[in-house]
C-alpha cells in the first residue's frame, strides 16, 4: 500500500512538472507573439476591414453548420474541449494514424489571428494559451464570428464574405443552405474541398456537414435529403 502511494505521489509529481514546463513554452510562444501586435489590436484591425460581416449578418444555417462540423460543442465547454482531446486521441491511437484533431474553434481562431500555421509542440501550446485569452475578453458569438472572417476556402478566398462573393457571386447573408453547407466543410482542407478545385471531394465534404448537423438537430433528414 505504501508502495502504491509512493507511485502515485511520483506520477502526481511527474505530471505537475510536465504541466507547468508545457505552460510555460506556450505563454512564452503566445506572449512572442503578442510583442509583435496585441490581441485586441489584431481582432479590431479584423473586426474594421472592410469584408467583415458581423455575427447578426452571417445566415444561420451556416453558423450552425460551421459549429456542428467544427466543434459542436462550442458553446458548452470552455476554450479547451478536454472530452474531444480525449475522442482524438482514442481515434488516432486506434487506427495507428491522424484522424482527428481535438482543437475547439477558439483555438483554431488563435492559430489564424495570433499564432502560424506550422504544427509544432510549441505552436500548439501557445494556441491553447492564447484561447483562453481569447474566451477572457470575447463572447462565444463574436469568437464564431471572428472565425469564420480569417477561416481560408482556397482559391485566394479569405474570409466568409470573400468565399461567398467569390464561389457564388453573393453575400454570406444570402446563401442559402446548400451553399452554405457547402462552404461550412471547405476550412477543413481547402485544397481538397473548395468547390472548384476538386467538386467530388467537395460534395462528400457536404454531406459530412449535414449529416453532423442532422445529427445535432440543427436541420431535420428531410431538409438535409433537399441538397
Amino acid at each position: 500500500m505504501k508502495l502504491f502511494r509512493k507511485i502515485l505521489i511520483i506520477l502526481l509529481i511527474l505530471v505537475l512538472v510536465a504541466g507547468t514546463i508545457c505552460f510555460i513554452i506556450g505563454y512564452s510562444t503566445y506572449s512572442k507573439a503578442l510583442e509583435e501586435k496585441p490581441l485586441i489590436t489584431r481582432m479590431e484591425e479584423i473586426e474594421n476591414s472592410d469584408n467583415f460581416v458581423p455575427f447578426s449578418e452571417l445566415p444561420k444555417n451556416y453558423l450552425n453548420a460551421v459549429v456542428a462540423v467544427e466543434d459542436h460543442r462550442f458553446y458548452e465547454h470552455g476554450p479547451i474541449d478536454f472530452i474531444a482531446i480525449g475522442r482524438a486521441i482514442w481515434v488516432n491511437v486506434s487506427n495507428w494514424e491522424l484522424r482527428e484533431g481535438g482543437s475547439t474553434i477558439t483555438q483554431q481562431l488563435a492559430k489564424n489571428v495570433v499564432l502560424s500555421q506550422e504544427e509544432t509542440a510549441s505552436r500548439k501550446l501557445g494556441e491553447i494559451v492564447a484561447a483562453f485569452d481569447i474566451e477572457k475578453n470575447y463572447s462565444k458569438d463574436e469568437i464564431l464570428a471572428l472565425y469564420v472572417n480569417t477561416c481560408y476556402f482556397g482559391e485566394g478566398y479569405y474570409g466568409i464574405y470573400e468565399a461567398s462573393m467569390g464561389y457564388y457571386n453573393k453575400e454570406p447573408k444570402d446563401l442559402n443552405l446548400d451553399e452554405a453547407t457547402m462552404l461550412a466543410g471547405v476550412p477543413n482542407a481547402p485544397s481538397v474541398y473548395a468547390p472548384t478545385v476538386n467538386p467530388d471531394l467537395a460534395k462528400k465534404r457536404q454531406e459530412h456537414v449535414l449529416e453532423k448537423m442532422v445529427e445535432y438537430g440543427y436541420i431535420t433528414q428531410e431538409e438535409a435529403n433537399s441538397i
